[in-house]
């Protein structure tokens, strides 16, 4: 039996550390989530694309979910993501994060195979089914090829299970939409460098990756705008963590760049899986450079405050 889960506060897709043979490095997503627990994130998400999901095996995934819902212990809920190309396998880590305890699943379109809007909430239902766990939605339609629209929506939406979306289409307008037409369903912020926009049109919740290394600003902003519903501030803080957002949103190398802020930070990350690969030199770093000015600026708002 699913319960109406609150999408409050700051939610961390975690990465994958892999050492440099190119297997999970356990110890170091140990440190990770011990770090973002005395950070005061506010929930924790296993198999996201920030992950590396889509060069991982579904028993790595399900052994990834496993570990992070131990290691968490109940200190901050754990959401288990599904997205997969085909559906058994999505379906096999619904049917996993139900079994080990984790609070929530994290349901995206199946990438490459450009689902009709009936055909994608029919295949999200079965997912749902598999759970029966509360349900976010991921709608990210750049990488999925197509987005939940209204009809998929109006569909999955019936489901008691389905309690929030995870909103990454980078249209304003679809912002609107949900917080308008779909009152029921809770917007969490995915877009980073629109989280203000979210905040303010009642959104409470930020699945925000750069909080893999940068927790506290993140977190800071959330209080901010969605606990004091100071918005003054909110936009300092903003301004403040724009050329970050710039960096993650349109450097081309989102992946690379949090990982590489993880490791800033002092903790391990290692390389990513192909075909991806790591930052040169030079945008090494100009992130570090945008991470020092970025926690300085954040510190002296919030001192200030």
């Amino acid at each position: 039996m699913t319960f109406r889960m609150k999408l409050e506060g700051v939610y961390t897709p975690l990465i994958t550390p892999f050492d440099a043979a190119g297997e999970i490095d356990y110890d170091a997503l140990a440190d990770l989530v011990e770090r973002l627990v005395a950070a005061g994130v506010h929930g924790l998400i296993s198999g996201g694309s920030t992950g590396e999901n889509y060069a991982e095996t579904v028993e790595e995934r399900l052994a990834l979910a496993r570990f992070i819902t131990e290691r968490a212990k109940g200190r901050l809920p754990v959401i288990v993501g599904t997205g997969a190309m085909r559906t058994p396998d999505s379906i096999a880590l619904a049917a996993g994060a139900r079994e080990m305890g984790a609070d929530a699943i994290l349901l995206a379109t199946p990438p490459y195979s450009v689902p009709t809007e009936a055909e994608n909430a029919a295949n999200a239902l079965e997912i749902d089914r598999a759970a029966d766990l509360p349900v976010i939605l991921y709608n990210y339609p750049a990488r999925m090829g197509v987005g939940m629209g209204t009809e998929f929506l109006d569909i999955v939406g019936q489901s008691k299970n389905v309690v929030g979306i995870k909103e990454s289409s980078g249209d304003i307008n679809r912002l609107h939409l949900l917080a308008l037409d779909y009152p029921g369903i809770q917007v969490s912020c995915g877009m980073d460098d629109q989280a203000l926009e979210f905040f303010a049109w009642g959104a409470r919740s930020w699945i925000c990756a750069g909080s893999n290394f940068l927790p506290e600003a993140h977190v800071a902003l959330y209080e901010a705008c969605a606990v004091q519903s100071d918005f003054d501030k909110g936009r300092r803080l903003m301004a403040a963590m724009m050329p970050l957002m710039r960096v993650l949103e349109q450097g081309g190398k989102f992946i690379q760049c949090v990982k590489h802020g993880v490791e800033v930070t002092g903790l391990r990350a290692g390389p990513m899986r192909p075909p991806l690969q790591g930052l040169d030199a030079a945008e090494k770093a100009e992130l570090e450079q945008v991470i020092a000015t970025l926690t300085a600026a954040v510190k002296d708002i919030t001192r200030a405050a």
